[in-house]
């Protein structure tokens, strides 16, 4: 399985059924803590690394890994996700969802396919990554598609997201008077808004922003949000498999990781991403561990990850 997936697994009918608790948390926790062999994981740690390396290296990082594996093939469909964000599947006629880091768009594809009625405002920090998930998707040749997801370029580490996409309670009427938005978006183009979003995802993302820098990204998902409308969130889980796999000298903070490509990824706790939010001023609804048991079955290994999993509502 790669990065991210889930297991789901056919019944005898072709259903779909999906799997998040293969294991128990608190188990592997005590089995990680007492290996000594893990023991540098929970050292504390005090360097001036994150403060020393530009958002522009993180940046060229991923844009250089996006590059690499720019065939699509690395990322697979998330399919997975329309099964633990079913508000996706069921939202109505223009609605509106802000993919932020969509990458090749493996998330936004699945969730065009699933819902005819959604309209995607997608954004990475790479302009060349934004025009592979374009061609992607337009290689669907499936017209709806390509008219229904907008992209911008943006980093979510360090922009603030443009005026246009804004929540502003002025733009609703604006909206209501019958005036339109057009289909090119730019900073500038204040007097097309769309007047905030109603579901805002955060799949793999946050991990990939410096913790430092983490509540201020949060709170610009808040800006954008209407009231009600909810953060869909997804990323890495303390003690995951690939966490406990990073050398030492990987280590460039506390539960935080540099890979050898020069992209990072944090591991969040429960606490700290119940914290990032609610500090920011959402609600909420639900949070929790994904455990799941994958099988390399070319090596007989079995791997155990965990990611969290969270919705959060702005206050109506």
């Amino acid at each position: 399985m790669k990065n991210g997936e889930s297991r789901m697994i056919c019944d005898s009918e072709g259903k779909a059924e999906y799997f998040n608790k293969d294991f128990d948390w608190e188990e592997l926790r005590a089995e990680v803590e007492s290996n000594p062999s893990f023991h540098y994981h929970f050292l504390p740690f005090q360097s001036s690394f994150s403060q020393s390396h530009s958002s522009e290296t993180d940046v060229d990082a991923w844009k250089q890994f996006h590059t690499r594996h720019s065939s699509g093939k690395f990322f697979k469909e998330r399919r997975y996700l329309l099964k633990e964000f079913p508000e996706l599947l069921h939202c109505g006629p223009n609605s509106k969802l802000l993919e932020i880091g969509c990458g090749n768009g493996s998330t936004v594809l699945p969730i065009l396919r699933a819902n005819k009625y959604v309209v995607i405002y997608a954004c990475d920090c790479s302009n060349e990554t934004l025009e592979r998930a374009k061609e992607i998707i337009s290689a669907t040749k499936v017209v709806s598609y390509i008219h229904r997801i907008h992209t911008f370029c943006c980093d979510l580490s360090t922009d603030v997201f443009p005026n246009w996409l804004a929540y502003n309670p002025c733009q609703d009427v604006r909206a209501d008077k019958g005036l339109h938005f057009t289909n090119s978006y730019s900073s500038e183009d204040c007097d097309t808004c769309v007047g905030g979003v109603d579901f805002v995802t955060l799949i793999f993302t946050l991990s990939a922003v410096p913790l430092e820098r983490m509540p201020r990204s949060i709170k610009e998902c808040f800006t954008v949000l209407k009231p009600g409308g909810m953060v869909l969130f997804r990323d890495y889980g303390l003690y995951d498999m690939t966490m406990l796999r990073f050398e030492p000298q990987k280590r460039v903070g506390f539960r935080e990781y540099m890979r050898s490509d020069g992209t990072r990824s944090y591991f969040f706790c429960l606490d700290t991403v119940r914290n990032l939010f609610v500090g920011a001023g959402f609600t909420e609804l639900e949070l929790d561990y994904c455990c799941v048991k994958s099988v390399n079955r070319r090596k007989g290994k079995s791997m155990r990850r965990v990611w969290v999993h969270g919705k959060f509502q702005k206050p109506t």
